[in-house]
């Protein structure tokens, strides 16, 4: 019964020792946070861009070879059907990648102009 109850004692201590440490990790996160410099949040965001595409040309071929099965095997209405999927899932990627590429890209330019002047 002692050792069980020694037991419990040591995993509750050892529990309350890491939340507390948690909550001070939680407390410092902001002070310890890396700043990106302007020509890293270029550059991450011309890569969101790339990626975005790259995304999107995935789903373009596998919508068009989805399409290509079901021509194939004589099913012309599940062929529309992925192909739409497939290019609607395209312009998603590659507008998302835009999206979040050209705001990195902006911000990065404003660091760079807030140095110069």
């Amino acid at each position: 019964m002692k050792l069980a109850q020694a037991a419990i004692f040591a995993l509750l201590m050892a529990t309350a020792t890491h939340a507390q440490q948690a909550q001070e990790a939680g407390n410092n996160k902001h002070l310890n946070k890396k700043h990106s410099s302007a020509k890293h949040d270029i550059g991450s965001g011309a890569g969101d861009i790339g990626k975005g595409a790259g995304k999107g040309a995935g789903h373009l071929a596998a919508g068009t070879g989805k399409a290509a099965v079901s021509l194939a095997t004589l099913h012309p209405i599940d062929a529309a059907g992925h192909l739409g999927t497939g290019a609607a899932m395209a312009g998603k990627d590659a507008g998302v990648g835009a999206v979040k590429g050209t705001g990195k890209i902006v911000k990065g330019t404003g660091k760079a102009l807030k140095h110069l002047f």
